[in-house]
């Protein structure tokens, strides 16, 4: 099973965060993708995907996760089989909207019948705790789960 990492960032810091994730999970054939390049249709349900997504404005999708959620929702492919992660990065300082971008992939991917596995991670840039920090531990966990 091969491992698709897709983010979608509007400064820079969720490509950053699948980097690392990437890099902790070498061992399951991890490659990085971006969500401005990657087509719904090149989706294969076989590979396990991890999905970065930071939130922009007001509980907003970032710039560059928008066009794939659009064509999530254009498309509405079969996504059945499909297992994958989230790691979401947002700032507490906005509270009802906080980690809002990831959980907006999150629900249109089951919601088409993808399976989320693992804690859904929520980075707080408020926090003094660094995201690609907080992701290898949580890439740490993941990895566990991914046997097989």
């Amino acid at each position: 099973m091969a491992v698709v990492v897709l983010f979608g960032s509007e400064t820079g810091t969720a490509e950053e965060v699948a980097d690392k994730i990437a890099d902790v999970l070498a061992d399951h054939d991890a490659e990085v993708r971006d969500m401005l390049e990657y087509e719904v249709s090149e989706i294969d349900t076989d590979d396990f995907h991890v999905i970065i997504c930071s939130t922009y404005g007001d509980g907003e999708l970032p710039t560059g996760a928008a066009p794939f959620y659009d064509a999530l929702v254009e498309d509405a492919p079969d996504l059945t089989g499909l297992k994958f992660a989230l790691f979401g990065l947002g700032d507490r300082v906005y509270e009802d909207t906080f980690n809002r971008g990831g959980e907006i992939i999150a629900e249109k991917l089951v919601e088409l019948g993808a399976e989320q596995i693992h804690e859904h991670a929520r980075h707080d840039s408020s926090s003094n705790i660094k995201p690609k920090a907080q992701a290898e531990e949580w890439a740490r966990e993941l990895t566990g789960l991914l046997v097989g």
